[in-house]
């Protein structure tokens, strides 16, 4: 029945050929396929299709374009029609019993070759982009220190002219006022240089965390003083209740933890209008103290709640932005909840925001979620038997 088969390919071979419009180049291309085609036939074994599929497979971008070289299911097609035209029921129908296994199996090894293909397009596009993002790394790192050397001096001289100012006795409201505004520029510069090597010291998985005993409601506490200056500017309320756990002797690194969850806040009050309100609120769970920042500000679009906590991605259109720091809408480098979440996943904790969306009209506002863990003890014995006497403590009374 093998042999049948055989001779009705060789029947309809030269047909198919005629039937196909291209070089002499894929005429031998196919004149090779149905040769295989017979022997895969006579042997009954499809994978010595295997060779003619790989080189198939290479030209399929550039040959099969510029000849319109046919694909294996459209030669299948071609057999099938001629067959059912030109041949015997019985013949066209042994035909297909005997080809169709082996046209199975090339569209099956076809399929694996184009995923293989595709991975490894996946796969150099994953590397592409790792390097990309190292070479940002590489170059924000750079550049924040290259930047904190002529900032050093700057500051360096301005220090010295008020010096020799005051020396002389010259006391001149507008000079003072200048220099004023000077180490005004200056120290927010040095905030964006620290901001950037904190971003590099994250990418990296370098940042090192100190861990201190630190009672919440107290690093709470000096948050709200730091922001008691812009709150009043802005008629804010700012609010700190107390909550299940916040006197709780936690080892966390008190000054990154500060560092995040103003930064946070901070956050709450550039996108709060005047007048509003951000509460600072918490609970204990089981091997969690879960933070709330919640304001009544503009809120967030539901498709930016991670794009927030990527670097270098502020909210809204930069180019409305105010430029003062806490000013509504205030304008920056997006760098804050970026640091805010290294810093607490650097502590096995977990950051993420609520908000039904963005509108300047109704003011939805936003919840922060700050999820830590409870950390009783120092991460090293050695510091245990130096802050011992802390854990017979007895817990502060709730204000």
């Amino acid at each position: 029945m093998d042999q049948i088969s055989v001779e009705s390919i060789t029947l309809i071979q030269g047909e198919i050929l005629g039937d196909i419009e291209g070089s002499e180049n894929i005429d031998r291309k196919i004149e090779g396929f149905f040769g295989l085609l017979k022997r895969c036939i006579e042997f009954s074994d499809p994978t010595l299709l295997n060779p003619f599929l790989d080189e198939w497979w290479q030209t399929n971008e550039v040959e099969r374009k510029e000849y319109s070289l046919p694909s294996v299911n459209q030669i299948l097609l071609s057999i099938f029609n001629v067959a059912n035209r030109d041949l015997s029921a019985e013949m066209a129908n042994q035909l297909l019993r005997d080809i169709l296994p082996i046209f199975i199996h090339a569209n099956q090894y076809e399929q694996a070759k184009y995923l293989e293909s595709q991975i490894k397009i996946i796969s150099k596009t994953q590397v592409a982009l790792q390097q990309l993002e190292k070479s940002k790394s590489d170059f924000i790192s750079i550049a924040a220190h290259e930047l904190k050397t002529p900032l050093t001096l700057l500051e360096g001289y301005g220090a010295m002219l008020r010096e020799i100012l005051e020396q002389k006795k010259i006391f001149d409201e507008h000079i003072f006022l200048l220099l004023e505004g000077m180490d005004s520029g200056s120290r927010r510069l040095r905030e964006i240089i620290n901001d950037m090597i904190d971003v590099s010291l994250i990418d990296n998985q370098i940042l090192s965390l100190n861990f201190q005993p630190t009672w919440l409601y107290q690093l709470l506490e000096k948050i709200k003083f730091e922001f008691q200056k812009p709150v009043l500017s802005r008629n804010l309320s700012l609010e700190i209740n107390r909550f299940s756990g916040d006197e709780i002797l936690n080892f966390y690194d008190g000054e990154r933890l500060f560092q995040a969850i103003a930064n946070v806040v901070s956050n709450a009050v550039k996108y709060t209008p005047d007048g509003g309100k951000i509460t600072i609120d918490g609970r204990k769970l089981a091997e969690f103290i879960e933070i709330l920042i919640i304001d009544n500000g503009i809120g967030i679009d539901t498709h930016d709640h991670e794009k927030i906590f990527d670097k270098f991605e502020p909210i809204g259109e930069v180019a409305y932005h105010s430029s003062g720091k806490l000013k509504y809408k205030g304008g920056g480098p997006g760098l804050g909840l970026p640091i805010a979440k290294g810093i607490i996943e650097a502590h096995g904790g977990r950051i993420w925001v609520e908000s039904e969306g963005y509108d300047e009209a109704n003011f939805p506002g936003s919840t922060f979620h700050i999820l830590l863990p409870i950390r009783l003890e120092p991460p090293s014995q050695p510091s245990s038997n130096l802050y011992e006497p802390l854990f017979t403590r007895k817990p502060l009374n709730k204000m």
